[in-house]
């Protein structure tokens, strides 16, 4: 996913924000306070610096917050290889600076590695990320939890395990379908402690949900599986009114598609595509998001010419929009993105 660059004083910049990223980095692999960099270009990709994947966003304070995963395959390598995910803020939906990063095996001792797709969400001013690693003692994929007092971190285990394994999951053969954990606050429900109930949606191939127990880092009750068409993988649910929508990675190469039901736990109607498929990319992963009054539909695609691709990944964003149904529009893919919000 590097940029085809002809420019030969933009090459030494990009080395030179190389050496400084490399030096902040030694310093705390995990919370970083100051600029490490910043992405003030309008169009999508949104980020260019790095290639990244898998987007998650959080809007707090006035700010988006952007989860993604790093990708960092050499060029031509068919498969990928991600150690961290990164995080980015911005304020306008177009500038984006880089805030943090978290080490898979800093920060879980349990896990061997692959900083796989995640999501983020606070309550009680306490910020929680669920995320995809593989597993060290069980084969295969799993999710697990960090806790932080900020969206930025620092991070840290919050259970010491595995919030999710393959062994809990065995309607499938493969031991990656304890992936892409996707959790949604639904507010309007009844709790004891009046904080609405937390789901946690996660899958590949199956579509997986279960509550999670106030403290937000267990399961809650039995793990039950949502029957959709062609489901792959990368489940997002949020919220618009009194509709509740599930969107998902659909067939392979993916694209994505939705459903959407009157409940948090179903049964869902299948609405159709929502996204073809992105660029040349194998993989489209979604978040969508309302910020300042304008909804966003968040993905990556393979667009950074000459090395951009399946496992060199690049984060966009345009803009998603509703009909007076409630149902939803195709999202327009661009190369000009959105407006500063």
């Amino acid at each position: 996913m590097k940029k085809n660059i002809k420019n030969s004083c933009l090459v030494m910049c990009i080395l030179a924000f190389a050496s400084c990223n490399n030096s902040s980095k030694d310093q705390s692999t995990t919370h970083d306070q100051s600029k490490v960099a910043v992405s003030n270009r309008v169009g999508n990709p949104v980020i260019t610096e790095k290639y990244t994947a898998d987007p998650a966003a959080l809007v707090y304070n006035d700010t988006v917050y952007l989860y993604v995963g790093h990708d960092e395959a050499p060029a031509r390598k068919e498969f990928y290889e991600m150690n961290e995910w990164l995080i980015y803020s911005s304020t306008d939906m177009v500038n984006w600076e880089e805030r943090a990063s978290l080490n898979v095996v800093e920060t879980f001792d349990w896990a061997s590695g692959d900083a796989w797709a995640a999501h983020t969400i606070e309550q009680n001013g306490k910020f929680y990320w669920y995320v995809t690693v593989t597993h060290k003692e069980i084969p295969g994929k799993a999710i697990g939890v960090a806790v932080s007092d900020s969206p930025v971190g620092p991070w840290k285990d919050a259970l010491g395990s595995a919030l999710v394994t393959n062994d809990m999951t065995t309607d499938t053969e493969i031991s990656w379908d304890d992936i892409d954990p996707a959790v949604f606050i639904d507010e309007d429900a009844n709790s004891p402690d009046g904080q609405g109930q937390a789901y946690i949606f996660w899958g590949n191939t199956i579509a997986y949900w279960s509550k999670l127990k106030p403290n937000l880092i267990e399961l809650e009750g039995e793990i039950n599986q949502i029957p959709l068409p062609n489901f792959t993988e990368a489940p997002w649910v949020h919220k618009k009114g009194d509709w509740y929508y599930l969107s998902y990675a659909y067939q392979f190469p993916e694209k994505t598609a939705y459903a959407m039901s009157k409940s948090i736990t179903g049964p869902w109607e299948f609405k159709g595509i929502l996204n073809e498929v992105a660029g040349n990319s194998n993989t489209n992963h979604q978040a969508i998001i309302t910020y300042k009054g304008k909804d966003y539909f968040i993905y990556h695609n393979g667009s950074i010419p000459t090395d951009g691709g399946s496992y060199r990944r690049s984060v966009c964003i345009d803009y998603l929009h509703y009909n007076p149904d409630g149902t939803l529009q195709r999202v327009i893919m661009t190369t000009e993105g959105v407006d500063p919000a």
